[in-house]
């Protein structure tokens, strides 16, 4: 099967390729076609200096191969990242908790991904059919007694709200609501929740994946699952303005002892939350010897933030 991508693709990829320093490719793998796009289509494998957008489904290539573009621009041009530097000490359900974290932080990450594609005409309607096929094909209709599928059903309702935006009543909800009511309902309140600021902005970017992932959460515990607690375990790199890196990291940040360990060393962690938003933004892992003491954190919060930063090798971005 050859495929071609279109002029808009194109150019895209020549774009990612005048920030990135190696080389940016799309490969396509395989020959299934299944009709429907969804996220997992498509996958960024790194060698050595270059990337390459690998893609295993060639039912839309050029929405697909777009999509993941536009997501690895956005980091390349200064937004916010997500890390994982924490572990339970459990592999399998460490990887549970990474998929989900990163899974919340591209559903804010789409609302620019969407409308970069709606721009360029990368969005019509037979994509609009094929990402509603997309989530029949990824969520089955709720049971009368509510399960464990709800964090999935509920993650992937906004997720399609976040896509159809305006013609989500129109287009999604007469069949969504069929199938998924409950999920549905508390889709819509969560959409609310992280449309009150628009996400055109880095700062704007971070502020919404923060309430994202704390409203989901409390969604979780009213359906008596058991929450993420994303503000704990997923790092996400500060947005700070140019008199805030020269603060003390006392006056931005309250570091505690977290149960969980630092997932490089082993030993237990400590957890530097940022005092505006409650949300980790750095991992420290204890320190070792003679380090281990309270002079220690004094020193820690006597820096700057950009000296802190700098000493942990943590990017940063700086609010214009």
């Amino acid at each position: 099967m050859e495929i071609e991508l279109n002029q808009d693709t194109q150019s895209l990829i020549n774009v990612v390729n005048k920030f990135f320093p190696g080389k940016i490719e799309v490969q396509f793998i395989g020959q299934l076609q299944s009709g429907y796009v969804r996220h997992d289509q498509a996958q960024v494998v790194q060698d050595g200096k270059n990337l390459f957008v690998q893609i295993s489904d060639m039912s839309a290539p050029n929405y697909t191969a777009s999509h993941e573009l536009i997501h690895l621009l956005m980091t390349l041009r200064g937004f916010p990242q997500v890390f994982f530097s924490l572990s339970t000490g459990q592999d399998e359900l460490d990887e549970q908790l990474e998929v989900m974290g990163t899974e919340l932080f591209d559903i804010v990450a789409h609302f620019v991904v969407v409308s970069e594609q709606r721009k360029h005409g990368l969005i019509n309607e037979d994509i609009e059919k094929m990402y509603l096929k997309g989530i029949q094909n990824t969520i089955e209709p709720e049971p009368e007694e509510l399960d464990n599928a709800m964090e999935l059903r509920l993650l992937t309702l906004i997720d399609a709200h976040v896509f159809y935006g305006d013609k989500f009543d129109s287009f999604a909800r007469p069949t969504l609501e069929k199938d998924y009511p409950v999920a549905l309902k508390a889709a819509d309140e969560i959409y609310k929740i992280i449309t009150e600021k628009p996400t055109d902005s880095p700062f704007g970017f971070r502020r919404n994946v923060v309430k994202l992932f704390k409203s989901f959460d409390e969604q979780l515990k009213k359906w008596g699952l058991p929450a993420l607690h994303n503000s704990e375990f997923a790092t996400i790199s500060s947005v700070v303005s140019e008199r805030q890196l020269n603060l003390n990291v006392k006056q931005q940040f309250e570091i505690f002892h977290s149960e969980l360990h630092d997932k490089e060393t082993g030993r237990r962690a400590y957890v530097g939350f940022n005092k505006s938003d409650d949300q980790n933004s750095f991992v420290i892992p204890a320190p070792t010897g003679m380090d281990d003491s309270p002079e220690y954190f004094k020193k820690l919060y006597a820096m700057t933030v950009q000296e802190l930063f700098k000493e942990l090798k943590m990017p940063y971005i700086i609010r214009k």
